[in-house]
């Protein structure tokens, strides 16, 4: 009976997808206007067909899942940073870290080109290349005691090619971190409810993390408390505005400094006692109002402004310069495929998994879950009329849209009723909360209250990156003590070793920030982080490869070569760009992340050309945990 069950829902759901894709399309093709239903129910349907047949197949097929094969938590049950977690809360642990800025902030920039663009690969990227990179890096790094990408690389590109990628990933991390970092301070900066939250789920998480440790089997009831208490806190949010005056208005080097010293803790403790719980507990604000958004949009079914392609697919457009090849897939980054994720998966989370079969929901699953979020994010942006949507996104005025044929419609009507000045806010965030915010206002009963909405919206992007910003500095720290004790064996097990190197990253992408330079080079975090993303498809596609039926590496391969070619055309153009206006600095970071990634893909083509069959295992083979020390 169940197995009718399950062939019924994929039935409807295959059903579902397909006529709402093919509806899609029939309304594009005729120029209708097209409602954001239809993207909704498209994804939903498509996404979880491919969850339910595609992701099967990868998880029984190609990786061959089994909870007899022992997780690093269950080897190593002694050491503070592993140990066996519930699946729902790694899931929400796992989400929350790798679902930043990109997901939001990505898909809003890119609807310049129209919505059709981005929302295919947010819809195809996520199924074919993101969640396939996320899962394969996350079992890999299980059956490796959960060595590091760095480490990974170095086992089937040797030496030399793992020392490249412990500095491309090293160099990126750092990067990626400070435009993170510098993304939240925009956020918290003289915003008095989102710095409250915030720091309300820290010791919110404290407990639970206490609870989930003491009663285990408590995880459903220590979840609810833990839920009613962010809850609490952000009902309290503009109580909190109105009566504590100055004490929580922070100003941006202010919340520079906190941010370092909350990460560096975060970092440094086990896992289990604050990064874990709370990125949990971030979670369900996270999925929560992905979920009421979604739903929102469903009730009211609001009609897309934004055409389906626009004038801009050849270059020249006033918020993405560069065409719509490569630079569709550079500016999503993480709704469709993130090399950050594969640090995610190989410095965390294969240190917590319980079973390895809980591989599947984690890596597979989190990444068409984030997908989900990059096209709500689509949504926002595209049901804007086009002309309010580049005057928020660039500093054009309202007469030079007007020549340009994208005339304002309706931006100083929403400002007022958000209470914000909207016009001149580029950077995507303040867009994707406006965008919210009108269709919100469709209906009449939430238009007192669209200035908390869209300040609540604001908070959400806020608790999205920083949960990013904890994770990645813990990441970042783990490279560095692997590569350390590779080199000095002494240090292995040193406290002050974790402090010195958590120190360094904190003061690295904080001192980015701080000196302003970070946004001289915002656009190559994009470049940067596909990348990252098209070196762990090559590690990939290597470790693949080592099997009897080596064609099942085309499910990394296929995608690793087309994000070389996205890649090597995105950075070639940026830098012809930097040089052109004699951005030296970032003319000579784009050369470098250039020369290394077309170094490793050298190195990925000579080991397939030159052998197949590596000595080292394949991805289906487990280290033996004595063989070798621990990562």
């Amino acid at each position: 009976m169940e197995h009718w069950d399950h062939r019924l829902k994929l039935f409807l759901f295959a059903i579902v997808g397909a006529l709402s894709t093919g509806g899609l399309f029939h309304i594009v093709g005729s120029r209708e206007p097209v409602g954001a239903l239809w993207l909704v129910l498209t994804s939903v349907g498509l996404y979880w067909l491919a969850y339910r047949t595609y992701g099967v197949f990868l998880a029984t097929q190609v990786a061959g899942l089994s909870d007899d094969t022992p997780t690093p938590a269950c080897l190593y049950p002694n050491d503070p940073k592993f140990r066996p977690t519930s699946k729902w809360v790694l899931f929400g642990h796992h989400f929350a870290a790798i679902a930043g800025a990109g997901p939001l902030i990505g898909p809003v920039l890119a609807a310049q080109y129209g919505y059709v663009p981005g929302f295919l690969w947010i819809l195809f990227g996520a199924i074919l290349a993101g969640g396939v990179h996320d899962f394969v890096i996350l079992v890999a790094s299980s059956r490796r005691k959960a060595m590091s990408l760095v480490g990974l690389a170095s086992s089937v590109l040797g030496e030399w090619g793992g020392k490249l990628t412990g500095i491309a990933v090293l160099a990126i991390l750092i990067l990626a971190l400070a435009g993170l970092g510098l993304a939240v301070t925009n956020t918290l900066k003289h915003n008095v409810w989102a710095t409250w939250v915030l720091l309300t789920t820290i010791p919110i998480a404290l407990v639970m993390g206490y609870g989930l440790i003491r009663v285990p089997a408590r995880t459903g009831t220590i979840s609810l408390m833990g839920s009613a208490a962010l809850l609490t806190s952000l009902l309290c949010g503009p109580w909190i505005v109105a009566h504590t005056g100055g004490a929580l208005d922070f100003t941006r080097n202010e919340i520079v400094f906190g941010l370092a010293a909350y990460t560096f803790i975060a970092a440094l403790l086990p896992p289990w006692i604050l990064l874990v719980p709370r990125d949990f507990l971030s979670s369900f604000l996270k999925i929560g109002t992905v979920v009421l958004l979604g739903l929102a949009v469903i009730a009211i079914h609001p009609a897309l402004h934004a055409p389906p392609v626009s004038s801009f697919l050849g270059g020249g457009g006033p918020v993405v310069p560069g065409a719509v090849f490569p630079f569709v897939f550079i500016t999503i980054a993480c709704g469709a495929l993130s090399g950050f994720h594969s640090l995610v998966s190989s410095g965390t989370t294969s240190r917590l998994l319980s079973r390895e079969s809980e591989s599947f929901l984690i890596g597979y699953g989190s990444m068409l879950t984030e997908g989900f979020v990059a096209v709500i994010a689509l949504i926002a942006a595209a049901a804007l009329y086009p002309g309010d949507y580049l005057a928020i996104n660039t500093h054009l005025s309202p007469q030079t849209l007007a020549g340009m044929n994208w005339p304002v419609h309706s931006l100083d009507n929403l400002s007022q009723m958000v209470g914000a000045t909207l016009q001149g806010r580029p950077g995507g965030a303040i867009s994707l909360a406006a965008g919210m915010s009108f269709i919100l206002s469709r209906w009449s009963i939430l238009i007192p209250y669209l200035g908390d909405l869209f300040q609540f919206i604001l908070l959400f992007e806020g608790i999205f990156i920083l949960t990013t910003l904890d994770a990645g500095t813990r990441v970042a720290r783990n490279i560095l003590e692997e590569s350390a004790v590779s080199l000095f064996p002494a240090l292995s097990g040193k406290w002050m070793t974790g402090a010195l190197f958590t120190a360094l990253v904190v003061a690295g992408w904080s001192g980015f920030i701080t000196s302003g330079t970070v946004a001289s080079i915002w656009p190559l975090f994009g470049l940067s982080n596909q990348i990252l993303g098209m070196i762990a498809l090559a590690v990939g596609t290597l470790l693949l490869m080592n099997r009897a039926k080596w064609w099942y590496a085309l499910t990394t391969g296929i995608p690793m070569v087309f994000m070389i070619a996205v890649t090597a055309s995105a950075g070639i153009e940026l830098v012809q760009s930097f040089w052109s206006r004699h951005m030296r600095l970032d003319t000579t970071i784009g050369v470098v992340l250039l020369l290394v990634s077309a170094v490793l893909v050298l190195l990925t083509f000579f080991r397939i050309l030159r052998n197949p069959s590596f000595e080292r295992p394949g991805l289906l083979a487990m280290v033996n945990p004595s063989a070798e020390g621990e990562s």
